[in-house]
């Protein structure tokens, strides 16, 4: 009986061995809704979701990834609710919750407007007197955010980019900004072609930056964590799979912008 009894409890010290190590290989990330490159209701989720995945399986992962409203995305990870959060530019003051990765991809992002409503612009000061669109959670880069916190820009925030395309069909902005590939993504899917024909984008960036994952700063886990996903990013680059995420990302022709 003080066998059986031995047995018993080593197959339950050894299964609960293997579940918490099958627990340390679930990796939750909070993201924000941004296709091309995180699509909640689509196979694989996004071309970033799927490298990012691709990535930590590698190294024996396995990544959920949870969509959210950006700030809550950001909120709950730098809460330590999920082991990381993506994908956000490089701003000084996130620094204090969290820890970057190696770039992950560049951004570009730029002014969408009406073709029937043109705009002209170099500096920030001469959007000074646009009624412009922005979506909640998001930067636009330093510039543009410095303007419009102080008042530079006048910007009326909603939640999504969808919305923001509504509005601007409706002439109830004058322009907003979005990543480029994002944009286009997003017009060709939520409008017909007759609405995003009325839509083109300035070649002015309004910011080119790059983005990151970001590993909320005081987790035990964030330090082993960043280290295997750049180590893999590395990896991903040298070989060329990197590249075969965005080979089919749609192309923008600046000559004929949303055809």
């Amino acid at each position: 009986m003080k066998f059986l009894k031995a047995q018993m409890a080593a197959l339950i010290i050894l299964f609960s061995t293997l579940a918490l190590g099958h627990d340390d290989r679930q990796l939750s990330i909070s993201v924000g809704d941004w296709p091309p490159f995180f699509v909640a209701n689509e196979p694989g989720e996004g071309s970033v979701a799927r490298l990012v995945r691709d990535i930590f399986a590698e190294a024996g992962y396995e990544v959920e990834f949870n969509f959210l409203p950006w700030k809550r995305a950001y909120r709950e990870a730098a809460a330590g609710k999920h082991d990381a959060t993506a994908i956000w530019m490089y701003a000084a003051d996130r620094e204090q919750d969290f820890v970057y990765s190696d770039p992950v991809m560049n951004e570009r992002f730029v002014l969408f407007y009406r073709k029937n409503a043109p705009i002209q612009w170099n500096r920030m000061e001469d959007l000074s007197g646009l009624r412009l669109g922005g979506s909640i959670g998001y930067s636009y880069g330093p510039k543009f955010d410095r303007a419009a916190e102080n008042g530079v820009l006048d910007v009326e925030w909603v939640a999504s980019t969808e919305l923001n395309f509504r509005r601007l069909l409706f002439g109830r902005i004058d322009a907003f900004p979005e990543e480029i590939n994002v944009g286009y993504y997003i017009l060709r899917r939520e409008t017909d072609q007759e609405e995003a024909r009325q839509i083109t984008h300035h070649p002015e960036p309004v910011s080119e930056n790059q983005s990151f994952l970001l590993f909320p700063k005081d987790e035990p886990d964030t330090e082993k964590l960043r280290t295997i996903f750049n180590r893999g990013l590395k990896t991903f680059r040298a070989d060329g799979r990197y590249k075969t995420y965005f080979d089919s990302r749609p192309q923008v022709s600046s000559n004929n912008p949303g055809r």
